[in-house]
């Protein structure tokens, strides 16, 4: 089975509105792994792997986000197995402290 790890970048009113929260949620409900975290710049950063579509449909879930939030941009690039490390410990899916 082919497998997609996207880095995602998504900035606007994101922070202080359940983001992380809500992108943890998504992930666990269509079975990705990764992590999500907080930005000093007022971004949130996140890691998805899993089937290709699965990734692609959390990337669009990005896009719209929580009815509270406000998406301006939302970037994504490649990533690799080793970018999962920041995950917790027997976490499949991590909410990670701000960078």
């Amino acid at each position: 089975m082919s497998r997609a790890i996207l880095q995602v970048t998504i900035r606007g009113r994101v922070q202080g509105v359940g983001y992380r929260a809500w992108v943890e949620y998504q992930a666990n409900t269509i079975g990705l792994e990764g992590w999500v975290r907080n930005r000093r710049d007022g971004s949130v950063e996140a890691l998805f792997a899993g089937p290709p579509t699965r990734v692609a449909e959390m990337v669009a879930l990005c896009r719209h986000g929580p009815p509270s939030s406000r998406i301006e941009s939302v970037t994504n690039e490649t990533a690799g197995e080793e970018d999962l490390n920041l995950r917790r410990a027997g976490e499949r899916f991590s909410v990670l402290g701000t960078v």
